[in-house]
């Protein structure tokens, strides 16, 4: 039977109707999670959330261990992760608000400890990442959606990129060229490690900002963020609300 945990991004630090029984801190190989692992009930499921930004949201997209994140929720048995990520829209129907679950990924960061096969703590795998999320857990995530009654896009590109700043216009401009429709900070190497060690893993992206050019072209607010990602988050907890009721 599979095991799910969801990794909550910026605006799911903490997960609402999540029935806690357990906290974990487990020691890991690649050094501390981001947090301790919550196990507990949610809807009728037995699930484990972590978030990858830890409490208060003190790592930044570059400082998050995730090696040590996947690793630690592979040890307690997670089978299936979903992941929840803030993105911004590039494509101009993917505007704030809008929840879209990817199909596929360009990764754009650099150096980041990305795999467990560096030659160093493992030896050297060469994966199959032509699909990066899960064929499965991408279609049970549209079904939840539909379920809770949550218009999604049941595609799109996510250009992960380093961070913490928000992306520059002619860079927004060169991913649209690449065939980008999201642009995120923490999308990898999370979904690359997850493959790694045989683990479904599929994203839940919440757009909470035009991308920088796009929509009016005005400043990017953190206030505007902000509201957007309440407004996002709401209609992601229906989705799991969904996944999660049998």
């Amino acid at each position: 039977m599979s095991r799910v945990a969801i990794v909550g991004g910026s605006g799911l630090t903490t997960l609402p109707g999540l029935v806690a029984t357990d906290a974990q801190v487990v020691d890991t190989p690649y050094g501390s999670p981001s947090s301790a692992l919550s196990l507990g009930q949610f809807g009728s499921v037995e699930i484990v959330f972590l978030p990858r930004h830890g409490e208060g949201h003190r790592l930044a997209p570059h400082s998050i261990n995730y090696r040590a994140n996947i690793w630690a929720l592979s040890h307690v048995g997670v089978t299936d992760i979903v992941a929840v990520n803030a993105v911004g829209g590039i494509h101009p129907d993917m505007g704030p608000g809008t929840v879209s679950i990817p199909h596929n990924l360009i990764d754009y960061t650099w150096g980041r400890s990305h795999t467990f096969f560096d030659g160093v703590a493992g030896n050297v795998q060469h994966i199959d990442f032509s699909e990066p999320y899960d064929a499965g857990l991408r279609s049970r995530l549209c079904a939840a959606a539909e379920i809770a009654g949550v218009a999604i896009h049941d595609f799109g590109v996510y250009g992960a990129t380093q961070g913490p700043r928000l992306e520059t216009a002619a860079e927004i401009d060169r991913m649209e060229r690449d065939g980008c429709d999201l642009v995120g900070m923490t999308g990898m190497p999370e979904a690359a490690l997850a493959r790694e060690l045989g683990l479904a893993y599929a994203l839940c992206a919440v757009v909470v900002n035009h991308a920088a050019g796009r929509g009016d072209g005005g400043e990017i607010t953190m206030d505007a963020i902000r509201s957007n990602l309440d407004a996002g988050m709401a209609s992601v907890l229906r989705v799991l609300e969904a996944l999660f009721t049998r």
